[in-house]
């Protein structure tokens, strides 16, 4: 007879176990019907701006990456040695990465639509933005214009900067 309850209670334990793998009430499973493109899908070029706002806020580079195309180029103005500075997409993701990991919060606001023109495949516009970035604790606040050429090979791929050029106060 106790050979019998402990039988009946090993596998009443593998049948609670069974039923409980794979259950962790610490990482719930996805919600397979949320959008998956609920931070911005970069087939619009809305959805673009909030992928980028999503990708600097949440410092992840990783979404930035997939917003950069290949051939991409960054420029700006270095007011204080009087010259333009332009760089390609290995130092820009460089340049992010270290600023992602250097600040403690990043706030980004798009702005109004300055200008805008282009095609199902290349699209070029300039908006305002404002850019928050903390450090220890102090607030760096930029404001300025950031103008995009952004592509994509066919108008069923997500739009890419091929180049940005910062006019900003920074």
């Amino acid at each position: 007879m106790k050979r019998l309850a402990f039988i009946f209670l090993l596998f009443s334990l593998f049948v609670i176990l069974n039923s409980v793998v794979g259950c962790n009430p610490f990482a719930p499973k996805l919600d397979e019907t949320a959008a998956p493109a609920q931070f911005g899908d970069p087939h619009t070029i809305d959805g673009f701006f909030q992928a980028f706002k999503y990708a600097y806020e949440f410092k992840d580079t990783t979404l930035y990456g997939t917003l950069i195309a290949q051939d991409f180029t960054f420029s700006y103005r270095n007011y204080d040695r009087g010259v333009d500075i332009t760089w390609g997409r290995d130092d820009e993701m460089r340049s992010t990465g270290g600023l992602f990991d250097q600040a403690e919060g990043v706030s980004l606001l798009w702005g109004t639509v300055l200008d805008s023109s282009g095609t199902a495949t290349g699209f070029d516009i300039t908006r305002s933005f404002t850019l928050d970035l903390t450090f220890n604790g102090d607030v760096e606040h930029v404001d300025g214009r950031a103008v995009f050429h952004l592509e994509r090979p066919t108008p069923s791929d997500v739009w890419q900067a091929g180049h940005w050029q910062d006019e900003s106060n920074l």
